[in-house]
């Protein structure tokens, strides 16, 4: 075996090794029963469909679906009232911040909770839309 073939291979390795880990990594971060405990005293009607504003990476159906493995619907949404700053909504009077809306069951609002680290990073309130629908929506928590 020469000496590409050997580095070549060892080069293979590794990156199957990464994406494996990486796999690995997202699976217990976002998808295991390990490592995050919801918070016990939050709403949640056992009915659905439950209207969620999203307005950061789960706009992206691929993120979506990679958080809760099956394809989303979601309709364009105005927030009033707030802007978005990085990661977070503040409230700003004079403006909105535009998102998308979903509608899901219990079962993947759980998921959604587990994504964003409901309790630990984010918490989830009620809002109202543009439109007038009360909605739920993700705000950092208070360092």
């Amino acid at each position: 075996m020469n000496t590409l073939t050997l580095w070549l291979a060892r080069l293979l390795c590794l990156v199957g090794a990464l994406i494996i880990g990486l796999y690995g990594w997202f699976w217990y971060t976002y998808q295991s029963p390990y490592g995050y405990t919801p918070p016990a005293a939050m709403e949640q009607s056992a009915d659905g469909p439950h209207p969620v504003f999203v307005y950061g990476t789960l706009r992206s159906p691929w993120v979506r679906w990679l958080v809760t493995g099956e394809r989303l619907e979601s309709t364009p949404a105005l927030l009033p009232g707030y802007r978005r700053e990085g990661l977070d909504l503040e409230v700003a009077r004079d403006d909105q911040v535009a998102g998308q809306l979903l509608a899901v069951d219990s079962e993947t609002l759980a998921e959604l909770d587990r994504y964003e680290r409901l309790g630990v990073r984010y918490e989830r309130v009620r809002l109202t839309l543009a439109r007038g629908d009360e909605v739920w929506a993700y705000r950092l928590l208070e360092q």
